[in-house]
């Protein structure tokens, strides 16, 4: 059971986190277990995290804020092991490390931090950036699988809808769009088919000239006869 001082100084810092909220961070307390917090980070712009949504869970011991609490990650993430303890200097990993004056906002502030650098601890994967990426796109949709994360961030749940009826919108728009481009180039095919055709039908210039030709007169051939005919009467008239 947590101590009543414990329990005053976490009900204090969500307050202070509701008053003031910090930058990419948000967390709240299990409405059954104030020693249990859920929290999300959102990714950084400018880093493989750009677009996560990560999910995960800080464990506090009933003699907190003078032992340290334990921290895990929900979400596949590339950076840390889920469902397992991470090694932080603000994590029972290190308690002689430990500052009591060190909150909520400051671990997560911390553990947000770190998620960027590449430094191997307790906990911590070995991924390339484009798995970071591709588990980042995706953090959202793995998180509203899950039961506790959608009734304690209804918020993130809305945001997922609202992305998801974009997407179908476009998806939609997408396939509208195809049978009328399928349309366009099956007419531009059939014109293109109709100017073969056509071509076909056309005659160059020198079949023009062939086919203007007339045929060689009845009258001119009677006429070349005749004259032929005469001169070959010629030398029978002289003798």
């Amino acid at each position: 059971m947590a101590e009543k001082s414990c329990v005053k100084r976490l009900q204090k810092e969500y307050r202070a986190l509701c008053k003031e909220p910090v930058s990419h961070v948000v967390a709240c307390p299990s409405p059954s277990d104030i020693l249990e917090w859920h929290y999300v980070l959102e990714g950084i712009e400018g880093t493989p995290f750009a677009g996560g949504f990560y999910y995960g869970k800080i464990k506090f011991p009933p003699e907190y804020p003078y032992k340290p609490p334990g921290i895990t990650m929900i979400t596949p993430n590339g950076r840390f092991m889920t469902q397992k303890k991470i090694c932080l200097s603000m994590s029972d990993f290190h308690p002689e490390s430990w500052n009591p004056m060190w909150s909520v906002s400051s671990i997560l502030t911390g553990l947000l931090s770190f998620m960027t650098d590449n430094t191997p601890t307790t906990g911590s994967v070995n991924t390339t950036a484009a798995e970071k990426r591709h588990l980042a796109k995706d953090s959202l949709a793995f998180n509203c699988k899950n039961t506790a994360f959608k009734k304690l961030f209804p918020e993130y749940v809305e945001k997922y809808k609202q992305e998801r009826h974009a997407r179908q919108l476009v998806s939609e728009q997408v396939s509208a769009q195809v049978p009328q481009e399928d349309k366009c180039r099956l007419k531009l095919e059939k014109l293109g088919d109709s100017s073969v055709e056509d071509a076909k039908g056309v005659d160059t210039p020198k079949d023009a000239r062939r086919n203007r030709k007339q045929p060689f007169p009845t009258w001119m051939m009677l006429l070349l006869v005749s004259i032929f005919g005469v001169v070959m009467a010629l030398p029978l008239l002289q003798l």
